[in-house]
């Protein structure tokens, strides 16, 4: 009898605690920690200092005198705490999504490991962007920010509705859960710095509007970035599925086209609402107790980064365009190399159709490849 050697078991569980056993189990892990804070709203003793993780805080409403009255709020310290919560609820979701529909997806497209990193790097940001837009636009709408477009710069610093607090604290949670994903989701070294870089802006930009008072100038932005964005990365999965090439092309030259729309409109509104701002408002000042921070030097250098990073997003999108287009272009007039041996041209073309193959089945078609012919009777 012959035995057949199977493949090794992946059911043996990993050392507790070890590297392995934290990746596999981090989403348990965090759950258990998010429902210490909520089993702590249970217990009178922990109840309040549960509520200060899990509930908006720094309201600036008086109710007493206008029962009626919409609660509005202001920013604080304790939204770091609510900050941490939601970052922790971010990372679960994040999980779920990836175990649960993006990895059963990915399996049947059978995606190398290049294409597989950036499938499921799409699909997440398509996700997050696509439901920031429309909760952005939701919020926009309701409270009638583009109708009343002045009152960007004339009731500065203005309190921020329930909505669009809570809308920033989970914008801040996302990006904060993009640096422990990168251990979580075992990241390439080569493609780490890219992924830092991405989440540190995304960091950056989001507390800025908000630490700044600037949340509904902020919104609109994030909204115009956010559809340009989920455009492209809808593009690329497109491009990932479908197998027809003009679907592909046109997924891509509609996207390229609002990506460019976005960053032109984002480009025109800063100039509209600071250059307005400056000119005409008179108390332009620096109060840090009030959350003022309309002096010219802060709403000029605001204005300034904003300019300088659309431009320089413009600038690395306009390259990617022109090296494609250039690549396209020597594809077509490169002339055909003179034919080797079928021998040579027979292992190329197989060395080749493995490479777009993942690893697994790459493995198997070499071995297949390198098992000796069965000797003739």
């Amino acid at each position: 009898m012959v035995a057949v050697k199977g493949r090794k078991s992946s059911s043996k569980n990993p050392p507790i605690l070890s590297h392995e056993f934290v990746i596999q189990n981090h989403a348990d892990i965090v759950s258990c920690v998010a429902m210490v804070f909520v089993i702590g709203l249970m217990v009178q003793v922990t109840s309040p200092w549960a509520y200060t993780f899990i509930a908006i805080h720094h309201n600036v409403t008086n109710t007493t005198e206008d029962p009626t009255a919409v609660i509005k709020y202001a920013t604080g310290w304790k939204d770091a705490c609510a900050v941490f919560f939601y970052f922790l609820i971010t990372i679960i979701m994040h999980a779920v999504l990836q175990e649960y529909i993006f990895d059963k997806i990915s399996k049947r497209l059978h995606l190398s490991k290049v294409k597989l990193s950036k499938f499921n790097e799409s699909s997440q940001l398509i996700v997050f962007y696509t439901l920031s837009a429309l909760w952005a636009i939701d919020i926009i709408i309701r409270e009638n920010i583009v109708l009343n477009i002045w009152q960007l710069w004339e009731d500065y610093p203005a309190p921020m509705s329930a909505s669009l607090k809570l809308f920033f604290i989970s914008q801040l949670s996302y990006w904060l859960h993009c640096y422990p994903e990168l251990y979580f989701q075992r990241i390439k070294k080569e493609d780490i710095m890219q992924r830092v870089v991405h989440a540190t802006f995304g960091l950056f930009f989001t507390f800025a509007a908000y630490f700044l008072n600037f949340q509904q100038f902020g919104l609109i932005l994030l909204t115009l970035h956010y559809v340009g964005d989920a455009l492209l990365h809808t593009a690329r999965l497109v491009h990932f599925v479908s197998q027809k090439e003009n679907r592909t092309r046109l997924s891509f030259l509609v996207a390229n086209a609002t990506y460019t729309l976005m960053r032109i409109a984002t480009i025109t509104f800063t100039c509209i609402v600071f250059g307005v701002s400056i000119l005409t408002k008179e108390n332009l000042k620096f109060e840090y107790a009030t959350g003022n921070f309309s002096a010219p030097v802060v709403q000029i250098t605001v204005l300034s980064t904003i300019l300088l990073f659309q431009a320089y997003l413009l600038y690395i999108f306009i390259r990617k365009q022109v090296k494609r287009s250039g690549e396209t272009t020597s594809l077509v007039v490169k002339t055909k190399p003179k034919q080797k041996s079928k021998k040579r041209e027979g292992k190329k073309s197989a060395l080749s159709e493995d490479d777009d193959l993942p690893e697994v089945d790459q493995a198997t078609k070499k071995n297949l490849r390198n098992r000796p012919s069965a000797k003739a009777k």
